[in-house]
């Protein structure tokens, strides 16, 4: 009991970690200068070497292999998943790191909704009740309700959501039988990114060089790199209850991120709608009654999307 206490504590400070790297992201980004696309290329290519260099390192199986007849819905996803990472620096430009990452995370409560609609999956009352809890946590950080915002670009909260309409897509897609090992995905999405944004960076030049590319360049080896082998490691090693609690950390240290760094402090009403959302997530990611299980529906790094079982599976 001693020895699993243990392992259970480490993968709790593992996924801590994880979301304290990722909550700096955006800081990164800003301070880079480039634009949406370059950034997330310079994100895919480095994560790319990163994620390889590990896998080598630690004597793992190549993360390029893929479950038989899975090829083509990781190309798919990990193709939505580099649209939703552009659409979001852009929307972190025009909002605020913080407020972008709150809005961001409405996503496992869309992903859940959309299962019940798209897939029949059961959407249980405490579910439903979650979402609509959700939406209006973020009427009141948007400013939308209560006017709380009123200097938020809704131009900024509108990509986001697209971002998040493209992650709930990439969940649908990968709700199947065959579970994809978290990384192996994580490592496609960059292949696929460093391939398909190379012609943008080619027509829009690159950085001059000096500090930008030292931002750039962490966006993929500490934020997707490091960061998603320390999420998926620890996640893998927890319950469904402690993950939902723990995945809070990342748009938690966001907030803080972003008020240390560029004074953008949240309106007392903008607050109270965050809380509600973290609320409202943390009560829909809790197992529901008849769940194979118990598994419930997790939220990965930037929403993604994936069951217990196939977070365990790596």
């Amino acid at each position: 009991m001693d020895t699993l206490a243990r392992t259970e504590r480490l993968a709790a400070w593992r996924m801590a970690a994880g979301g304290l790297i990722l909550g700096s992201l955006g800081v990164f980004l800003l301070e880079s200068g480039s634009d949406p696309a370059s950034a997330a290329w310079f994100r895919c290519a480095f994560g790319l070497l990163a994620l390889t260099l590990w896998a080598w390192a630690a004597r793992r199986a190549p993360l390029w292999r893929l479950p038989a007849g899975t090829v083509w819905r990781v190309a798919l996803a990990a193709g939505l998943v580099v649209l939703s990472w552009v659409v979001f620096f852009a929307a972190i430009q025009r909002l605020s790191v913080g407020l972008a990452t709150v809005v961001f995370h409405v996503q496992p409560l869309c992903l859940m909704v959309a299962g019940a609609w798209w897939l029949g999956e059961p959407l249980p009352r405490a579910r439903l009740a979650a979402a609509l809890l959700a939406l209006l946590g973020l009427s009141l950080a948007t400013g939308l309700v209560g006017g709380a915002g009123a200097a938020v670009s809704m131009a900024g909260v509108g990509l986001c959501l697209v971002a998040v309409v493209g992650q709930t897509a990439v969940g649908l897609l990968l709700r199947a039988r065959t579970p994809v090992p978290p990384l192996a995905l994580a490592w496609w999405q960059c292949a696929v990114g460093a391939l398909a944004l190379w012609p943008w960076v080619l027509v829009a030049g690159w950085p001059a060089w000096g500090p930008a590319w030292g931002w750039l360049a962490a966006l993929g080896v500490v934020h997707t790199g490091l960061a998603y082998v320390l999420i998926y490691g620890g996640m893998a090693r927890l319950a469904t209850s402690r993950t939902a609690l723990l995945q809070f950390v990342y748009p938690g240290a966001t907030l803080v991120c972003d008020a240390l760094v560029y004074g953008r402090w949240l309106a007392p009403g903008q607050l109270v709608g965050v809380a509600l959302m973290a609320l409202a997530l943390w009560w829909g990611s809790r197992p529901a009654r008849g769940d194979a299980g118990g598994a419930a529906n997790l939220t990965l790094p930037e929403g993604r999307a994936a069951s217990t079982r196939s977070a365990r599976a790596r």
